[in-house]
């Protein structure tokens, strides 16, 4: 397949509709998080980017999928999910381990990403205790997505290009690996620096 067939108006316009969400969290995280060190208010921007991801673009996928499936939808939103559908067919028919998952995913996950967006902005004690919970729930669901499918060998899974393997299965879906390993790793040495400064006043 040509790259011309391959970046159909569908795919060039999913591929913008991400890309806008990611000035608009940046915005919102030098709005929000003016007060806070540069690196948190990095992280802000994932979130208020991850927040935006979870609520205006998972949540219809679980809607289109409870009321129907994404293939046969006409949800303004349903040709993001059709496009993505070509790499990996499960989300156009309502697969119930990818629903299920979702469900949990825009629910659990959009509570503590929000949760952590408050923590970090007030400072607050528990911040780290729910960067931790929210990090293994997102590299939890990475792992369910895939690895059932790899065990049976992948036969929902499109790889024949590299807009298929590379853009939407690997990039859309290891930055939600990648980035919730950096903030476990964060979490860790946090949690490292409080206990040796503990450690320190107790000693004097």
């Amino acid at each position: 397949m040509s790259d011309q067939a391959l970046l159909s108006p569908a795919a060039l316009t999913s591929l913008l509709l991400c890309a806008a969400q990611v000035p608009l969290a940046w915005a919102l995280a030098r709005g929000f998080g003016q007060h806070c060190p540069p690196l948190d208010r990095a992280l802000l921007g994932w979130l208020f980017y991850d927040a935006m991801v979870h609520f205006t673009l998972k949540g219809p996928f679980v809607y289109m999928s409870l009321v129907g499936t994404v293939a046969q939808s006409n949800h303004v939103l349903s040709f993001l999910w059709q496009e993505y559908g070509k790499a990996d067919a499960r989300w156009l028919h309502s697969d119930p381990t990818i629903v299920s998952l979702e469900i949990l995913t825009v629910t659990l996950d959009g509570i503590l990403i929000l949760l952590l967006i408050h923590a970090i902005v007030k400072d607050k004690y528990y911040r780290h205790f729910v960067q931790i919970t929210l990090c293994v729930c997102e590299l939890y669901g990475g792992c369910v997505t895939f690895c059932p499918e790899w065990l049976i060998g992948s036969p929902n899974l499109n790889t024949s290009n590299w807009l298929y393997l590379w853009v939407y299965l690997v990039f859309f879906n290891m930055i939600w690996v990648v980035v919730p390993g950096l903030l476990l790793w964060q979490s860790w040495q946090a949690l490292q620096e409080m206990h040796q400064k503990r450690n320190v006043k107790k000693s004097q």
